[in-house]
């Protein structure tokens, strides 16, 4: 945040999530996930799913966009200019607030 690259703070936003729903899965099922970046499929397959659908899918669905469109160069480029602080502000707050609601839901 502070080096003012704010589209880079919604990537690692989705990569916190990502990572810490993929530690869950391992958890959970004691396998090898399957190769995904989809949050929303990751999602799909554990415990609680139905819970974090009621909570947060809208949530979901705009940071997994955030993994998708940082991988192309055209991409980044338009929304970096579009990006603004107060998005990035929001994003990290919610991201914090939904980790937090995922580590509750570990016993």
């Amino acid at each position: 945040m502070n080096g003012k690259r704010y589209l880079y703070v919604a990537f690692l936003c989705q990569q916190s999530v990502e990572k810490y729903l993929k530690g869950i899965y391992v958890s959970e099922r004691n396998e090898t996930l399957p190769y995904t970046h989809s949050l929303k499929s990751l999602i799909d397959v554990l415990s609680f799913k139905d819970d974090c659908h009621k909570k947060s899918i809208d949530f979901i669905l705009k940071l997994n966009s955030y993994y998708i469109t940082s991988r192309y160069d055209s991409a980044i480029d338009k929304m970096t200019k579009n990006f603004k602080k107060k998005q990035a502000e929001e994003l990290y707050k919610q991201t914090g607030e939904f980790l937090k609601w995922l580590k509750s839901k570990l016993n």
